[in-house]
Order: C-alpha cells, then structure tokens, then sequence
C-alpha cells in the first residue's frame, strides 16, 4: 500500500478549507483516508497551516510520500514551531 500525505478538499465552495490527511495513493482526493495530520485555511494570511509535525515524522518514516503542497506546508510549520 503506497501512502500519501495530500490535502483534502473541505468547505464551502467559495471558502475551501483543507484537511493534510495520510491516505493510500489510490483512494480518491476527498475520499477515504487513514488519518487527520493537521489543516490548512488559505484565506488566513500568517499561521494558516497547523499540523501535528510528531504525526508527520511517524508516517514519512513509515514511507509515506507528501505531495509538494503539503511539503512546502511541513517545511512552514517546522520554521514556525523553531521560533
């Protein structure tokens, strides 16, 4: 089973908030997953992604694949947690 660190599409339509869910590579984007590592509202300007970077290190180790989206959100998570 491949696994992948994706966003998940939630909200209204015209107010989209994310969800940065583990899921196998061949569930649908807004189908099933197997677990919530955080969210992602892209209408708030600074501090917009919060994810659970001890859940993030346990799947990458495992073997879990992020997409480059959800990369960019663990690299702003990791700067912000360092301050």
């Amino acid at each position: 089973m491949a696994v992948v660190l994706r966003l998940r599409q939630e909200g209204a339509h015209g107010h989209r908030v994310y969800r940065v869910v583990a899921a196998d590579k061949r569930f649908k984007r807004d189908g099933r997953f197997l677990e919530i590592l955080g969210s992602y509202d892209p209408a708030i300007e600074k501090g917009n992604a919060q994810l659970d970077l001890a859940k993030v290190d346990a799947w990458i180790s495992k073997g879990a694949q992020p997409t480059d989206t959800v990369k960019s959100l663990i690299k702003k998570a990791r700067s912000a947690a360092a301050k």
